[in-house]
């Protein structure tokens, strides 16, 4: 049980996002059943997806790899690719775009990895095999096509480093 409440408390003023990381932890549940239970759970995956991604515009597939304590703010216009592996305790805002891009050859790159401690400002880009460390902060409208290294602040087109974090 605790794992479905493991981003409650982080959310603890933020109805919407406790409502959606709930329903997320719920169809990775699911979705990780054995094959005989997992058919039952058929008809939550579909409600998830159509509630979650088509009606409120909130794009976290269950197989998405992601840590406790995922803050959520607004939502709006998230996008993460569910090869994305996503640390503890970092935050989302809106129109935020985690994912693969298209390669030259016509192929995707992988999708980031971003670890823990990160904390993503809203309209922001992330896209490509790349790494985020831990302990850093995006700023809003940020573009990130390549690996940052931990403990900074980053931002703008393409994100540059701000600021160390000591």
């Amino acid at each position: 049980m605790s794992y479905l409440f493991q981003d409650w408390k982080v959310n603890k003023s933020n109805i919407k996002g406790r409502l959606v990381l709930l329903h997320f932890r719920l169809a990775q549940l699911c979705r990780r059943a054995p094959k005989p239970f997992f058919y039952l759970f058929i008809p939550y995956l579909v409600f998830y997806r159509m509630v979650f991604e088509w009606i409120l515009g909130i794009e976290l597939p269950w197989n998405t790899q992601i840590g406790s304590g995922l803050k959520l703010y607004h939502g709006q216009g998230l996008v993460v690719n569910d090869h994305s592996i996503i640390g503890a305790n970092c935050t989302l805002r809106h129109n935020t775009t985690i994912g693969h891009k298209e390669l030259a050859n016509g192929e995707y790159s992988a999708s980031p990895i971003i670890g823990a401690n990160v904390d993503i400002g809203s309209n922001s880009v992330i896209i490509g095999a790349i790494e985020i460390g831990n302990n850093v902060k995006i700023g809003a409208g940020s573009v990130v096509v390549k690996s940052l290294d931990a403990n900074g602040i980053y931002a703008g087109n393409p994100a540059k480093l701000i600021k160390k974090i000591i």
